[in-house]
Parts: C-alpha cells; sequence; structure tokens
C-alpha cells in the first residue's frame, strides 16, 4: 500500500495494519528459518519497508495533534 493510501486511514485502521505486518514478517522469519528457503524472499524485505511506512505515518499523526 502506498504512503498517500495509508495517510487516509484512521489511527486505529494504521495500528491494525501495523500488528498484521508485524505478524507476517516473523512468520516469514520462522518459515526462513525452518526450511532455510522462502518462495518469495523480497517479501521480508517489502514487509519490513510496509511497517516503517506505517510507523512513519503514525507518528507523522501523532505530532500533527
Amino acid at each position: 500500500m502506498k504512503a498517500h493510501e495509508l495517510r487516509e486511514l484512521s489511527k486505529t485502521e494504521l495500528e491494525a495494519r501495523l500488528k498484521d505486518e508485524i505478524k507476517l514478517l516473523e512468520d516469514l522469519k520462522f518459515n526462513k528459518a525452518v526450511a532455510g528457503q522462502l518462495e518469495n524472499p523480497n517479501r521480508l524485505k517489502m514487509t519490513r519497508r510496509e511497517i516503517a511506512r506505517i510507523k512513519t505515518i503514525i507518528n507523522e499523526n501523532l505530532s500533527a495533534e
């Protein structure tokens, strides 16, 4: 999801999405540790960036209040 799309979401929606992305990252890391490889290794990088993007927007909203 792009940053401008995330900015349109409410704080609770952002927090829920952040929680989902963190859970996905944990699952990907676990699968990599157990299986030794992932179907799409780039997914780890994309998930980490999505988490950072969401956290940035949450912090922008906090400083604007």
